[in-house]
């Protein structure tokens, strides 16, 4: 890849939290056991750990799995709901110098197979409810049934030494990537990436030691694991909520007293398009990490809930390459390249193209173990090698970089390329839309047809005519959909991410509007 000019933020150094020499798991642990021993570290419910309490509840839970033949580099399954147990498992494996693998709740049957399978798991931690699941992948391995005495548990006599059995670079998880355009890839995620995370996902929260984080994210997704670790890394404290609730969102954050949340763009939306009520600002919240949020949500949501939302550029694969600072924040962008990495925008054939072009964004890391380590099953990553990450996003010649659509999620439609995000970002500016997904249909034409599915904002009729005719005085007509359809929800992840895969097998149905078929509609001829 040919060079491209790039920019850094810079952190003071004095706002910079210390981090251990050897950038371990364990390593952390006992430092932060040393300098803030008696502040709380941990909260689950009605349980409270201080950071003397979390590393030591680690070294026995480490030691408790050595007892029940674990060793160093075994990869051990967690399967399970936001609980005290898979904290435990993490972090025990974590000292112990295992792998933890925290499997997606949502998997079954073949899927469920498959990631078993590729992480070579002997040892599964499971919740009652998912061991039928378990029972049909045909694993033969240590079932830990939690409520059971077959658990490990935390308050084994001993613990093993950390200190010459864990380096940075040591695999500490396997994080599977959704699966939502191809089968689950399990990331190798090195002890000293989840310590950059928690170092640049922190300066650009401007976390302090006095901080209270909260997150409703399932612990199989990097964000909620990430969100413990920048935590750790601030010497805060981080307490563990359960599955993501419109309703309930406020007042969990309120009993938590919370200073930072976690959300995702969906979840924001949602939040957004709730009836207004007094605990919308009955809460300490006054930031919230939330990637992939329409811009034209942020001055609301501040407005409304007091809360500002930070955006910026990661993956499981990578750490926090784009982010913003406090004070220094741009709406609609991802931010500039944080210290300790690189990133530039290329054409299809990895040349760097100049400033103000849409292109693939390509990132690399001068930080050991920064990155992810590579994918189970394939090489290993070199180092400071460039990766190339899906998403397309432009790069502004002050070195700002603003997000325009995964490359997976490009429509071609009569010879001309088109950016599903940026149609949904039109069409959920209209009133009657609460939520709304475009993707491809096939097309006579041989390639491609636009179709967006649209959640009502409370429950208001759609009317597709006046929805074509919004988007045709803000889209090139070639982008503005064909199809249109209502629908009660959009299908999602565990994490919040609209399945496309599934809307796009879906296609045209019987309820679905169609511009050139509609009597009433405005006609293909005058848009297209």
């Amino acid at each position: 890849m040919s060079a491209q000019k790039t920019s850094s933020n810079t952190v003071p150094a004095s706002d910079r939290p210390r981090l251990p020499v050897a950038m371990t798991i364990p390593a952390l642990l006992i430092d932060r056991a040393e300098s803030r021993g008696a502040h709380p570290a941990l909260r689950v419910g009605d349980l409270c750990l201080s950071y003397a309490d979390l590393a030591q509840r680690a070294a026995s839970m480490a030691a408790s799995m050595a007892a029940r033949g674990v060793r160093a580099t075994d990869a051990v399954a967690a399967m399970s709901a936001n609980r005290i147990e898979l904290l435990d498992l993490i972090l025990g494996c974590g000292w112990l110098g295992a792998v933890a693998v925290p499997l997606n709740t949502a998997l079954r049957a073949d899927a469920l197979a498959h990631v078993l399978t590729a992480s070579g798991a002997r040892h599964v931690l499971v919740e009652p409810v998912f061991l039928d699941r378990l029972d049909g992948t045909g694993f033969t391995g240590d079932r830990w049934v939690l409520g059971t005495d077959t658990v490990p548990r935390p308050n084994f006599p001993s613990a093993p030494d950390p200190a010459d059995a864990v380096s940075a670079l040591d695999t500490a998880a396997i994080l599977f990537t959704s699966g939502t355009t191809g089968p689950p890839k399990g990331v190798r995620c090195p002890h000293a990436q989840f310590l950059w995370w928690g170092y640049g996902v922190g300066a650009s929260l401007g976390l302090g030691p006095d901080d209270v984080l909260y997150n409703g994210l399932p612990l199989f997704h990097t964000n909620a694991i990430n969100a413990l670790f920048q935590a750790l890394v601030a010497g805060a404290t981080f307490v563990l909520g359960q599955h993501f609730s419109v309703r309930e969102h406020w007042r969990r954050v309120s009993d938590a007293d919370a200073t930072v949340v976690y959300l995702l763009g969906a979840m924001v939306a949602m939040l957004a398009a709730a009836p207004s009520a007094p605990s919308d600002r009955d809460h300490r919240v006054t930031r919230a990490l939330s990637p992939a949020t329409p811009k034209q949500l942020l001055a609301p949501f501040r407005a409304r809930f007091g809360v500002e939302l930070v955006d910026g550029f990661a993956s499981t694969e990578t750490n926090l390459v784009l982010g913003t600072l406090p004070g220094d924040r741009r709406p609609g962008y991802l931010g500039t390249v944080m210290p300790g990495y690189d990133a530039q925008v290329i054409d299809d054939a990895g040349r760097a193209v100049p400033d103000g072009t849409a292109g693939e964004l390509a990132v690399r890391t001068t930080l050991p173990g920064g990155f992810a380590l590579g994918y189970i099953g394939e090489p290993p990553q070199p180092p400071n090698a460039w990766l190339r990450t899906g998403d397309r996003v432009v790069r502004e010649s002050d070195g700002w970089f603003r997000f325009v659509d995964r490359i997976k999620d490009i429509i071609r439609r009569r010879g001309e390329n088109i950016s599903a995000a940026e149609v949904e970002e039109v069409l959920a500016r209209h009133p009657t839309v609460e939520h709304v997904a475009v993707f491809p249909v096939p097309s006579d034409l041989a390639e491609d047809e636009v179709m967006a599915a649209i959640v009502p904002h409370n429950g208001i009729p759609i009317d597709p005519d006046e929805l074509r005719r919004f988007a045709g005085d803000r889209l090139a007509v070639f982008a503005v959909p064909r199809y249109f359809e209502t629908v009660d929800a959009l299908p999602l992840t565990e994490t919040g991410k609209v399945r496309k895969s599934e809307l796009r097998a879906r296609g045209i149905g019987p309820n679905t509007w169609d511009a050139e078929q509609s009597q009433t509609g405005t006609s293909a001829e005058r848009l297209d």
